[in-house]
């Protein structure tokens, strides 16, 4: 059995203002309400296979500790269930999941809608 590794180092974090800017100009979207999935294939010379940037509007949500504790829980989702990912593709993937929603979830749903998002990466990658 393959050891599976759930961190979240920083190397599968996008921070390269190049690698966002690709991601929102030409990248394509998958939807599981309250959560959108932007994703682009990219040319990485990085180990990570897929470097992820979460994001939750500050318009949708004034405080700033509502924000967090959003994106703490998809970020613990993704973390959880990026192994997935890895068996869909072997490509290098840049990834957005913005949070649409209007109030603050719980965990069961992210982690279930993070898990939609994926199942429907994978359904656009084999279509392509």
């Amino acid at each position: 059995m393959k050891n599976v590794d759930y961190s979240f180092p920083k190397s599968e974090r996008l921070r390269k203002l190049k690698y966002i800017q690709q991601l929102f100009s030409e990248g394509k979207s998958v939807q599981s309400y309250p959560l959108k999935m932007i994703y682009c294939p990219i040319e990485s010379d990085l180990e990570s296979q897929f470097q992820v940037l979460v994001s939750v509007p500050k318009r949708g949500f004034k405080r700033a500790v509502h924000r967090n504790r959003i994106k703490r829980l998809i970020r613990e989702s993704y973390r959880l269930q990026k192994h997935f990912l890895g068996e869909i593709t072997c490509e290098k993937y840049a990834l957005a999941i913005i949070f649409i929603g209007k109030e603050i979830p719980d965990y069961d749903l992210i982690f279930r809608k993070v898990m939609r998002c994926f199942e429907k990466f994978g359904e656009e990658i084999k279509t392509q």
